[in-house]
């Protein structure tokens, strides 16, 4: 290789390691929020209008609940958005990002979605294409956060267009967590399927809902996990833990 080509490349090289090291230090606690938070939920025809407000309703119960909104606190607030998904390009923004840091806003978030109208019901799974667009919005989010998850619930694998393997290659998953919440009683169970397709990144794992009218349950567990980076991995239904409130960034230090 002539020595002019590998100058270029220490050069490109040298670029990159002080790119990398300037975002390190852009990252810091102090200025960086700990978490960005993308929800992806299924509106296919496969998920009936009763089903449809139980999952609205669930979610919204989810995230207004007190643990929840303690663990959301306690990190000194996440940013929040929230997308439906069907078809190829039936992608609906129901909450554009939104930087949790108050009880009160939590609740009027959680509100909004649970009054969400659903913009399209007969559509197919399109389930990689709505990873391509989680992919595409986290992009979106008005600052860097130390994590990125991607949080995409579902009661069917896909059936139209390319799949999950195919967006991963396809769109810039560099750092990106993405968590399932299957609903089961679909032939063929997508539980599986999720699991072995759709969970993608560090810590990431799939909640499993017994039917739509247990959504709330798997929602609230789904959300816990995600909020504290995998804590709650190996925590049982129904046992607790104690969050320490921090201060938001907004709020002036002591």
């Amino acid at each position: 290789m002539a020595l002019g080509g590998k100058f270029r490349k220490a050069v490109a090289g040298g670029v990159i390691l002080a790119s990398a090291l300037g975002a390190a230090a852009e990252l810091s606690p102090a200025s960086a929020c700990q978490l960005a938070l993308v929800l992806a939920i299924d509106v296919s025809s496969s998920v009936d209008s009763e089903e449809y407000q139980l999952q609205s309703r669930g979610l919204a119960r989810a995230l207004s609940d007190d643990e929840v909104k303690d663990a959301i606190l306690s990190t000194g607030g996440i940013w929040l958005s929230s997308f439906e998904w069907s078809g190829r390009h039936k992608h609906v923004v129901q909450v554009d990002w939104v930087f949790l840091d108050d009880g009160a806003l939590i609740d009027a978030t959680a509100a909004r979605l649970a009054k969400t109208q659903r913009a399209s019901t007969e559509f197919p799974t399109a389930l990689g294409y709505a990873l391509g667009y989680a992919s595409v919005h986290l992009k979106r989010v008005p600052e860097p956060c130390f994590r990125k998850v991607v949080d995409v619930s579902g009661d069917g694998v896909n059936n139209e267009g390319f799949g999950p393997d195919k967006a991963y290659n396809a769109f810039d998953f560099s750092g990106v967590t993405v968590n399932g919440l299957v609903v089961k009683g679909a032939d063929p169970d997508p539980e599986e399927y999720y699991r072995r397709e759709v969970r993608r990144g560090p810590g990431a794992f799939v909640e499993v809902a017994r039917g739509y009218g247990d959504y709330t349950r798997a929602m609230k567990r789904k959300l816990l996990r995600e909020i504290n980076g995998g804590a709650f991995a190996d925590l049982r239904w129904g046992e607790t833990f104690a969050f320490q409130r921090q201060p938001s960034r907004r709020e002036p230090a002591e």
